[in-house]
């Protein structure tokens, strides 16, 4: 029997989806949950509803999302194979629940938000580091 084909990320409902699930697997990860539950001690039932404004406001262009993430991931213990992990298992999600243009903008999106806190976090660490 054939698998159902995947809709696009469309609506809150798919937003709320991608962020649960995905964080899902973060807590489930033996590198990213430490530093999420232990060291950033994240208040889930804030968090969460943080991200859906956050998600559906880069995919869904609603505009709810009003804040400043980077600092919050700045003063945490994390390096490269933590912005990996965390696009992979969003990589993940995303494409166990989800196929087309939104979610492949979801995937770039998450992947230029990993690479540019990932510098930017190595270059306030080691401010005369040249690439």
């Amino acid at each position: 029997m054939p698998t159902p084909a995947l809709s696009d990320i469309t609506t809150e409902a798919d937003i709320r989806l991608l962020v649960d699930r995905f964080y899902d697997k973060v807590n489930a990860d033996e590198l990213l949950s430490p530093i999420f539950n232990e060291v950033a001690q994240v208040h889930w039932e804030q968090h969460l509803p943080t991200m859906y404004d956050f998600w559906s406001g880069l995919l869904l262009n609603t505009g709810r999302y009003r804040g400043r993430p980077f600092p919050k991931h700045l003063v945490l213990p994390v390096d490269g194979q933590h912005f990996h992990r965390w696009l992979t298992l969003f990589t993940e999600t995303v494409a166990a629940h989800f196929a087309g243009p939104v979610a492949d903008d979801a995937i770039r999106k998450a992947g230029n938000i990993a690479h540019i806190f990932q510098h930017r976090i190595q270059q306030a660490r080691n401010p005369l580091h040249i690439l």
